[in-house]
């Protein structure tokens, strides 16, 4: 169940940016999960709001998650979505988008000074 520790790892990459940013408060993260991640996203979405309901810090945050596509590349010269077979070659193409999960913001408050 690789799906906890990706949530484990979007909560602490979240805590630490609002720990060194003196925020009150993390009020939403934003993440990229690729298409080819072969993972649950709504399972790392629920994972992650249950570690939030331990922690103050993170009360009444949410997570948005938004697929990415698969962008691959061959040799030859293709360029296209195709996962598995080139099109124009019939040789394997390389995958260069599609397999990320990438925090891409967090929303944060902090105390005015």
């Amino acid at each position: 169940m690789h799906e906890y520790s990706i949530a484990y790892d979007i909560f602490a990459t979240a805590k630490k940016v609002a720990e060194d940013n003196s925020a009150t408060i993390v009020k939403k993260v934003y993440i990229d999960v690729g298409e080819m991640t072969m993972i649950n996203p709504e399972q790392v979405i629920f994972l992650f709001e249950t570690m939030c309901e331990e922690e103050s810090l993170f009360k009444d945050c949410k997570i948005e998650s938004r697929t990415v596509p698969v962008k691959s590349v061959c040799p030859c010269g293709y360029t296209g979505s195709e996962k598995y077979v080139c099109p124009e070659c019939g040789l394997l193409p390389e995958i260069v988008e599609g397999k990320e999960v990438v925090v891409t913001n967090i929303e944060i408050e902090v105390e005015d000074e």
